[in-house]
């Protein structure tokens, strides 16, 4: 029987506040001094009260809009009870009916390269729990906590069950976290515990009758990294398949409760940890220790100025100004807007963008990563690499010889002197690259090659296009920095005379 998979997810970001969301507790990923980074109001000792950090509003509103959201003029602070040895309070201070903002939507591709909007639901703000930290030596069952993380401000944005594989979970996943690294709202570093997702799912299937029935929802929790994200949806889409091919249970039927799950990437599967609980579990009620926050429409105007290009946006802009494919477009802005600002940069100088897309997609872009280096760290400056390439364009280089150029910058790299433009001069001069456009010069080259070559000769008028290579050889020792293709062209136009 055909399924239909059905995922929402839940997606749990840290903002880049210097401190705590509540407290001037420093905000930062410091796993091996545990405890230190604590108050008594991260704690939850009696008597302590929170005051609101007005960055992280900012952080959320700024991510609202970037995911075309409706920012809520007036929102407020609910606490949400639930006990966990993580959760000092025995709370979580959260928003529950007036979420900072919602009913927005996050544009991504399917495998096929079509656009597809995804709803965002709602986009709140809360704050993280501390860590447990489990003995896995298996030499005991010792646990322990560490509270630093406790007070962190977290945004939970949690989409609409638009979703409809476990790949396009994981391409909602990525474009997300390159719209909030554009935005500069978190690091989103998913190994230090900064993005987080959790991913609702079931399947929907179509009976011979034509009734459409729902399997169970299950809620698999805190999965850390992209393949992650796709790897479990897949398998419990698997599980649940067979599930209901063996039991029949459909969401409405007795003991067809949401369930929780975790994620075991070591053995490839989910497994059972709890019930799923209802809002109403949770016992929300109005914090009566923060007041309500809001926010006046000429507010939004300033932030909704203040954002940068988002990535969609860019993506778009690529192919409509420079004519680049989806593909070339989603290579450089997807590696960030260090990289998208490189390559513009590159463009405005050598005026041929899809020259430039090659270049960075591929030489840049693998240089990076053999030596491991982000873009701002490369020893090849965009100017470099702009002037380089404008000579490609001129002609007065080839391809091949502008290689080599690029491949002598980086052997200069430990000297930093060395990498100018008057270099690229230098390099030209040293390897005899500058482009020879006499042609009356290669004309005379061409003579005596032919002259030099007459098997080669007869090789080619009689069929043999190969045979011609070896003549061109001849021809662009004896005229160096002439270019292959025009010396090519020249000498089959002689040879048809």
């Amino acid at each position: 029987m055909n399924a239909t998979v059905i995922v929402g997810l839940e997606v749990h970001v840290q903002l880049n506040t210097r401190t705590k969301i509540f407290c001037g507790c420093v905000n930062k990923f410091n796993p091996d001094q545990p405890n230190t980074q604590t108050c008594p109001v991260c704690l939850g000792l009696p008597g302590a009260l929170p005051v609101l950090n007005r960055e992280a509003i900012h952080l959320g509103q700024m991510t609202g809009l970037a995911l075309n959201c409706e920012i809520t003029p007036f929102t407020k602070w609910d606490r949400k009870q639930y006990f966990y040895p993580d959760l000092p309070k025995g709370y979580q201070t959260s928003q529950f009916d007036l979420p900072l903002c919602q009913h927005g939507w996050i544009e991504t591709y399917t495998a096929e390269g079509e656009a597809r909007r995804v709803r965002i639901l709602r986009a709140h703000l809360e704050e993280d729990a501390g860590k447990n930290i489990h003995d896995e030596t298996g030499r005991g069952r010792d646990s322990q906590v560490d509270l630093n993380r406790a007070g962190t401000p977290l945004l939970e944005i949690v989409s609409e069950p638009d979703i409809r594989s476990a790949q396009e979970a994981k391409s909602v996943l990525e474009e997300l976290h390159l719209l909030l690294t554009y935005l500069g709202v978190s690091d989103c570093n998913m190994q230090e515990g900064s993005l987080r997702c959790d991913a609702n799912v079931n399947l929907h299937f179509i009976q011979p009758d034509g009734k459409r029935v729902a399997t169970p929802i299950v809620e698999v929790k805190n999965l850390n990294s992209f393949r992650a994200v796709e790897a479990a949806i897949e398998y419990e889409a698997r599980r649940q398949s067979a599930e209901f091919e063996k039991t029949g249970l459909k969401i409405g039927d007795p003991g067809a409760d949401k369930e929780t799950r975790g994620w075991d990437p070591d053995r490839n599967l989910t497994f059972s940890q709890r019930g799923k609980e209802e809002a109403a579990d949770y016992r929300y009620f109005p914090c009566p220790d923060l007041v309500p926050v809001t926010t006046t429409a000429e507010q939004i105007d300033a932030i909704r100025r203040s954002l940068p290009e988002f990535p969609a946006a860019r993506r778009a802009r690529y192919r409509s100004e420079f004519g680049l494919s989806l593909y070339d477009a989603s290579v450089i802005v997807n590696q960030g807007s260090d990289l998208a600002k490189y390559y513009e940069t590159v463009v405005s100088l050598c005026g041929d963008p899809k020259q430039a897309a090659n270049w960075v997609t591929q030489d840049v872009q693998r240089d990076l990563n053999d030596r491991k280096l982000e873009i701002a760290e490369f020893p090849i400056v965009a100017e470099l690499l702009g002037d380089l390439l404008k000579r490609i364009v001129s002609g007065d280089l080839t391809i091949k010889g502008a290689r080599e150029v690029y491949a002598q910058l980086l052997l200069d790299a430990d000297d930093e002197q060395k990498l100018s433009l008057d270099r690229i001069n230098a390099i030209i001069d040293e390897k005899g690259l500058k482009v020879v456009n006499d042609t009356g010069l290669i004309d005379t080259a061409i003579a005596s090659a032919i002259a030099d070559s007459p098997k080669a000769v007869e090789d080619f008028k009689a069929g043999k296009q190969q045979a011609i290579g070896a003549v061109v050889g001849k021809i662009m020792k004896l005229v160096k920095g002439a270019d292959a293709k025009v010396v090519r062209e020249m000498l089959i136009k002689k040879l048809s005379e």
